[in-house]
């Protein structure tokens, strides 16, 4: 399940895109528009910014904006700097777990098919797609 924060953290992304006018959005701004807490989307923020998705900058004029054009953040990105791996069992979500059962587990490409399914779907969506 993605949670508030990872699912924040996309409604931010599009708010900064929808109001870009080239300078910092204030945060306060953003909490407004999007009916979430300041303090919650302060942690969200903080980790967007540590993970070079957007810049921030305080004082007057202060606030937030994106790095990049909209076309060249993918979703998956995203989710994934907010919740970690999308995939749903250890042994696709760490490249070096060697799990023993796995050449003979009659469950392996299930969750292996599930993973592509959710990868590629995450992964196939910009954030312009969603404006």
């Amino acid at each position: 399940m993605i949670s508030t924060k990872g699912r924040y953290a996309i409604r931010v992304m599009i708010d900064l895109a929808e109001n870009d006018t080239g300078s910092y959005i204030p945060l306060k701004d953003i909490a407004a528009r999007q009916d979430i807490s300041k303090k919650y989307l302060e942690i969200i923020v903080k980790e967007l910014v540590i993970g070079g998705f957007v810049k921030g900058a305080s004082g007057k004029g202060g606030g937030y904006k994106l790095c990049r054009k909209p076309e060249e953040y993918i979703i998956g990105e995203i989710i994934e700097l907010m919740e970690g791996t999308l995939s749903p069992v250890i042994c696709l979500a760490k490249k070096d777990y060697d799990c023993q059962k796995q050449p003979t587990c009659k469950t392996y490409p299930l969750w292996k098919e599930f993973d592509e399914l959710v990868h590629n779907y995450f992964y196939g969506k910009t954030l312009r797609d969603l404006l």
